[in-house]
């Protein structure tokens, strides 16, 4: 039993047509068809039973996709692991909750462009060689590297009256029905925006807390990014000083003695902040 049998076998199995699967897998119907009798043979059972409109699976072909399927990625992984440069440099990456697709969408490029040969894992959570992470989910043993600095924006769904304002202060905010973040840093400094009446709705994040905007339960204030991803929200700026967050890298310094993270850091430690949102 070879890869090209068990690709033409998987193909057929999935697709019920030896003409569809001939034309996926670019052969012939009489030389897919010849690879299955084969396969046949070796195994001395039938798969498949024709019918006019296609095939028909047996129960031994259902007993054996998913073992084939196992057997082809196997086989797939084995030539992958063996052609990757020896220079490989492992790093893996933890990213924390709260931070916007975007922002790690542009960090995980800069480090497919400056850093082909580093063998890249991603993983949510407090994990990993670095993590992108805000500020304030810094440990006491790591230190930061900036990479982003984001403004707190007022959100709210996209018929909201707010839109009709051309001004917005304070005073406009407080009788709103407000959906809070308590848990997050931020929320003293948020406040003053709040007012004195109690939460419509409290969150544990700010993802959540965009949810519950969406679904009509309030206003809420976040970082711009993850406010921008949400097509059914609209957001404008608070008023008074700008509030602002950074995101970026959290790393303990027995980190950098993995070669991978040195030279991350070294590269990001020459610029500013990817982007100002």
């Amino acid at each position: 039993m070879d890869k090209r049998q068990l690709k033409a076998f998987i193909c057929v199995f999935e697709e019920r047509n030896i003409t569809r699967a001939a034309q996926l897998l670019n052969l012939t119907q009489p030389a897919l068809s010849a690879t299955i009798k084969l396969l046949e043979e070796e195994l001395a059972t039938t798969l498949f039973i024709r019918r006019p409109r296609g095939v028909e699976v047996t129960e031994d072909a259902r007993v054996l996709y998913p073992q084939a399927r196992k057997m082809l990625s196997d086989m797939q992984a084995l030539v992958t692991r063996f052609r990757q440069p020896s220079d490989c440099l492992p790093l893996k990456i933890g990213v924390e909750g709260d931070v916007a697709p975007a922002q790690l969408a542009q960090l995980l490029t800069a480090i497919r462009q400056h850093f082909p040969t580093v063998l890249l894992s991603v993983e949510p959570g407090c994990v990993g060689d670095i993590r992108l992470a805000c500020e304030s989910l810094r440990c006491e043993d790591e230190l930061f590297m900036p990479l982003f600095e984001e403004h707190y924006v007022l959100a709210y769904p996209a018929s909201h009256a707010l839109n009709q304002l051309e001004t917005l202060t304070h005073d406009q905010l407080h009788p709103l029905p407000w959906v809070m973040v308590p848990t997050d840093e931020s929320h003293q400094r948020l406040l003053p925006f709040y007012g004195a009446g109690a939460a419509a709705a409290n969150a544990g994040s700010y993802a959540l807390a965009l949810d519950l905007a969406e679904a009509g339960f309030g206003v809420t204030i976040a970082p711009a990014p993850l406010v921008a991803a949400r097509h059914r929200l609209a957001w404008r700026a608070l008023p008074g000083q700008p509030l602002m967050r950074r995101v970026g890298i959290c790393y303990a310094v027995q980190a950098q003695a993995n070669p991978a993270v040195e030279r991350l850091l070294a590269h990001f430690s020459h610029g500013a902040p990817l982007r100002t949102s």
